[in-house]
């Protein structure tokens, strides 16, 4: 059984960055798909980002396109979100997922594995 857990969230003024950083450990990491996924308030949880298990393909929310990027290191068993020109709508808990699968997803269901989530908020 993986277990996930994100760090790397808080509070920043608009324009700021901030670094998430998901570590799984209880399985092997290498070759697993990894994303990102953020819920807001009220809405319905949104795909941020995701790659494949070799890092090779990357894929981008239409909302964080250019402004935030999606790496991994298999040998830290991580994953990270570099997050950059947040928006006040960028404030959500923020997910990282694993599949069980080399190909990476935007759908949720798509994926096994999920942590607790992060909160980040991001002022005006």
């Amino acid at each position: 059984q993986v277990h996930l857990v994100e760090s790397g969230g808080g509070y920043v003024q608009a324009g700021g960055s901030l670094r998430l950083s998901c570590s799984a450990s209880g399985r092997t990491f290498k070759e697993i798909a990894a994303g990102w996924f953020r819920q807001a308030p009220g809405k319905e949880r949104e795909f941020v980002a995701s790659i494949s298990g070799n890092g090779i393909y990357i894929d981008y929310g239409d909302a964080v396109k250019g402004r935030f990027t999606i790496s991994r290191d298999d040998a830290k068993n991580t994953v990270y979100l570099q997050m950059n020109g947040l928006k006040p709508e960028d404030t959500a808990v923020y997910y990282c997922a694993l599949r069980n699968s080399f190909y990476d997803s935007r759908r949720t269901d798509d994926y096994a594995s999920w942590g607790q989530g992060t909160q980040v908020t991001v002022s005006s």
